[in-house]
Parts: structure tokens; sequence; C-alpha cells
């Protein structure tokens, strides 16, 4: 339980009697203490107050049950039952014993109080049926008492596991690397462009009618032929160049830079697989990041709500005592709707948070997602103030994005060599086939029998008068231009990610140092306007704008830690992700 709630807790339920000696002991210290008959008036409103919730709740002092703990410790063992301090609250009487530190459950609320470091009191109350249960927390280090009490179709889940769900089942982590494999395919393909083909099969030929001799007459002819094995497609006296059996045409130049090309496209494949699952892995991180303050926000809705509805319930018992406003009580009333519309909007971003984290890990997005961390704490991957030059550094060494963008202008610069070279490297065109061959006059088909034909073909080409040349030749080396200013507008956009990233850590460590310093402040302010309401001094509403400023506290502080350490997540993903083991910590 926090200090501010056990502070709550103990104000709401003092007594009138307890009023006067409170009063009796700063009459001293007050200079202008209230009148007896104020302090009369006061004690009857709450004596009023304690009537109406007694006639409202059966005490049932056999059901106990701890308040902010999912497991009860027991007392200290020297502790003599006499000596234990007894609270009343409402017409019920609890139990207070200080625990040892050591012994607190490690299951605890999702909430900031977890963070405050102060005396943990267990408190042991009865009289509770009517409030809404707490939700199931669990711990990342015990599982076995908690999962029977997991609501269906709710999967719990820690930062790691979030992590670890982004591998190559994840559909943009999977695409990229298949699109790398097709890549690496490519390469082997243009690795092999000089080795021939095989090509085996058949082929017939049948003529009738004219035909010219190569005497140049005309020749009234009725011929056929048949040709199988390796190559098909010879007629007549000519060659078998239609489909030879072993092919092998190719430019000399593809040969040659094409597996260049290849290989640095494969390259640029390679890292653009490695950003995608960076990318990955960060959307991933700030997913939960948001789930688990979405949750934190509705814990510290529901501890301010339970503030404002026992000053709701007192402030009603003040305006039917006539020592307070009907308006005051209405006002508290406002304020109490209010919050339980402040609480949907908490639900509804939990279940947008827990749907988009779904959608960050592809995972089912029925299922109800549960952080299994019970608190937000700022994590320590990178120290504020780090030197942003040695960052941009490291950056620009390590991101895979700029490693695809130098691959795409090697193979850039690997494409504009091939159509340099081109005119002066031949093209080539070497066949060999074999099997059997035969023909005939009319329908006949004889004498078939064993042939073997090689052709070996080698050509210079200069395209369009040598036009085309130069218009390949500028084309190519405008793409390497474009890939030059790209790989620069990577270079400026990673630098300016890690200094934007650094800057947003050191400014947003600020900025939690001061919301927690709200946070105490606030929680004076509560204490010191429940110290007035229990001496007389003032009315119940006066509380509520110091309720209100610990509950924006909170929330603020929430907000901060909870973008400090996205901020720490993106730079590590500006860097490349360089996490290694032992490098993050977490500052409580």
């Amino acid at each position: 339980m926090s200090r501010s709630l056990l502070y709550t807790l103990i104000a709401l339920s003092s007594t009138v009697p307890a009023i006067g000696c409170v009063a009796q002991m700063k009459q001293a210290s007050v200079q202008s203490p209230p009148s007896s008959s104020a302090v009369t008036a006061r004690s009857a409103a709450l004596d009023l107050h304690a009537e109406t919730a007694r006639e409202k709740s059966s005490v049932d002092e056999s059901k106990i049950r701890p308040v902010a703990h999912r497991d009860v410790v027991q007392p200290i063992a020297d502790q003599a039952p006499a000596n234990e301090p007894v609270l009343t609250l409402d017409g019920k009487r609890d139990r207070l014993q200080p625990l040892e530190e050591k012994a607190v459950a490690s299951n605890s609320d999702h909430s900031l109080a977890a963070c405050e470091s102060a005396p943990v009191l267990e408190v042991q109350e009865s009289g509770l049926e009517g409030l809404p249960p707490e939700p199931v927390v669990v711990d990342s280090m015990d599982h076995s008492s908690d999962l029977a009490m997991v609501p269906p179709h709710t999967v719990q889940m820690n930062l790691p596991t979030a992590l670890a769900m982004i591998d190559s089942q994840h559909p943009a982590v999977g695409l990229a690397q298949w699109r790398t494999r097709e890549a690496y395919a490519a390469l082997d393909q243009a690795n092999v462009l000089w080795l021939p083909s095989i090509q085996a099969g058949f082929s017939f030929h049948r003529h009738d009618g004219n035909y010219q001799s190569s005497n140049g007459d005309i020749v009234d002819v009725n011929r056929n032929s048949f040709q199988y094995g390796l190559g098909a497609g010879a007629t007549g006296a000519g060659t078998t160049n239609t489909r030879p059996g072993l092919v092998a045409q190719f430019h000399m130049a593809d040969a040659i830079f094409q597996p260049k090309i290849a290989e640095k496209t494969a390259w640029a494949r390679g890292h653009a697989a490695s950003s995608v699952l960076n990318q990955q892995l960060l959307q991933a991180a700030t997913a939960y990041t948001e789930l688990l303050e979405a949750y934190q926000d509705a814990r510290v809705l529901e501890e301010s709500r339970e503030r404002v509805r026992e000053l709701a319930g007192i402030t009603s018992d003040f305006a039917a005592a006539g020592q307070g406003m009907l308006a005051d009580a209405d006002r508290m009333q406002t304020e109490l709707r209010l919050i339980d519309s402040r609480l949907v909007g908490g639900q509804e971003r939990v279940a947008v948070a827990s749907a988009r984290l779904a959608q960050a890990i592809s995972m089912h997005s029925g299922e109800t997602l549960l952080p299994m961390d019970v608190t937000v704490v700022p994590l320590e991957l990178m120290a504020a103030g780090a030197d942003k030059a040695s960052l941009i550094s490291t950056g620009l060494a390590s991101r895979p994005e700029l490693k695809e963008s130098q691959s795409l202008v090697a193979a850039a610069c690997e494409a504009y060599k091939r159509e340099k070279y081109a005119p002066f490297v031949p093209s080539v065109l070497l066949g060999y086939s074999t099997g059997g061959f035969g023909g005939g006059l009319g329908n006949d088909l004889n004498d078939v029998d064993g042939r073997y034909d090689f052709d070996a073909v080698v050509t210079w080409e200069l395209r369009n008068f040598g036009l085309g040349e130069r218009a390949a030749r500028n084309r190519t080396s405008a793409r390497v231009q474009q890939a030059r200013y790209e790989k620069l507008h990577v270079m400026d956009q990673v630098a300016a990610e890690i200094s934007e990233s650094a800057s947003q850590i050191e400014f947003r460590r600020q900025q939690v140092d001061l919301t927690q310093q709200a946070i105490a402040t606030a929680e004076r302010s509560y204490d010191s306007n429940l110290e007035r309401i229990k001496d007389g001094e003032g009315l119940p509403i006066e509380v509520l704008q110091a309720v209100q400023a610990l509950e924006s506290a909170r929330r603020a502080y929430l907000r901060a830690v909870t973008a400090y350490n996205q901020a720490q997540f993106r730079l590590q993903w500006a860097l490349g992700w360089p996490v290694g083991d032992g490098q993050a910590s977490m500052a409580y």
C-alpha cells in the first residue's frame, strides 16, 4: 500500500474523539484554533458519516483480505498481538501490521505507488465485498499462483517476450528475408550465365512444291526429314542452329559484370531485411510501453476515484448535518462522474494499446494482452548527456539502412561499367548437336544415321551508330548519382534521428525528475489538507484540488517515464540497435 493511500485511510477513518485529541494537541502551536462549536458540529457530521456507513455495510470479522497486495504476509513473529494498532474505518476495525521490507509480496498492483519508498504496512480489512475486484497482476518471477486467476482470452507478456516474437515468422520480417533469398538466387543465376544449356528432343520437316536451290533454279520437289537427339530443327543441308543440343549464348559484358551487380544487390537486400527487423523491434518495444502506460494510467485513475468517492461521502454528510453546502456535495458528485468518464477512457486506451501490440508482434488480435511488469520505471539503455558526435559515428557505422545505400551505390557503379565496356566485348553463341538424322523424297524416310554439328558465333555490337551506347552510359551514370545522393540523404537522416533521440533522452530525463518531485509536493499538500479537515479547520471540498493535483502529478510522471523509455528505444534503433548483454539497466 502506498504512503498516500495509507494517509487517506487514516484521515478518513478518524472518529470524533480522535479529532478532539488532535485539536487539543495543536492548541499550543495554532494561533487561532477553531471554536468548540465548530469542532462539535464537524464531529457530528463525521459521526453521521460513520453511522450511515455502518448501516450500509455488514461487518464480517472472519473475512479478512489484503488491500494492496495479492499475497498476505505473515506479521512479525516477535510482535505481541496486544500491541498491534487498530484502524477503524466506517465502523470496521482493521489491524495495521508493520512488515519487514524483504517480506513484501512480489505481486503488486499496477500503480505508480510501487515506485515510492515508504514503510510498508499490511492492512487486513473486512467488509469490502461491494468493491470491484482488483485486476490480476502477474510477476515475471512467479507464475504458478496466478495462472489460474488470469481471465480467459488473456495473454501475459513482458518486454523480452514481445521482442522475441519478432522473428522470421513475423510477416514483415519474413517478407524481407524472402526478398533477400530471391536476390541471392539471382546471384547464383548470374554466376552460371556462361554455362551452356541442354536441349534434347526431335523434329520433323516436310516440304511439297517449289523451292529455290542454291544456284537460283526453282525446283518442284516433295521431301521430308526427321531429327532426334541433342538438338533439333535441322532442315536440308543446313546446320542445327535452331535448337542446338548444347547452347551457350550470352554477352561477355553480362558474364563479367552481372555477377558483381547481383552480388551488390543481394547485399542491399540483406541489409534491408536487417532494417525491417530493427524497425519491427522498435515498434514492438514502443507498443509494449504504451500498453504498460495504459494499464498504469488506469490504476492511477482508480486510486484517484477512491479518494474522490470518500470525499464525496463526507461532503454529503457535512451538507446533511448543516455544516456544508449542498452545492459542494453536487460539485463532488460532478467530479466523481468526470473521473468515471476518465476511467472509461483509460479502459479504451488499454484495449487500443493491446490491439496495437498484437499487431506489432503479429499476434491474434482477439487476445487481450496483460503486461507482466508491475510498474513503469525509467530504462537506462544510454546515459543522458552522451557525446552526440560519438553516437553519430556509431550510427553511421552500424545502421543497416546506410549499408543498404552503400551496396546500391556499388551495384549502380557496376552497372555503369557494364555499359561502358559493352561495345568492346563480344556476344557469344556456341552450339553443339548430336543425334540421328534422315529423310527422303515424298513419304519415304530413309538413311537415318548419326549427325554432329558444332557452331561458334562471336559478334561485336555498336548500338544505334554509337548513339545508343552513349545513351545507355548516361542512363546508368544518372543512376549512380541518384544512389549517391540517396546515400547522403540516409546519412543526414541517421544523424538527425540520433541527435533528436539523444536530446529527447536528456530533456525527458529532467521531466521525469521534475514530475517525481511534483508527486512528493502533491502528496504533502494532500496530507496537509486532510489534517486541516481532521482539525475542523475546513470543509472536505477543499481537499478536491489537492486530489486533482496528485492525480495530475502521477499521470504526468507516468507520461514522462513512458516518453523517456521510448526515446531510449528510439536511440538504440537509430544507432543500429547495438544493445549487448549487460548494457541495459533500470533506474528506480
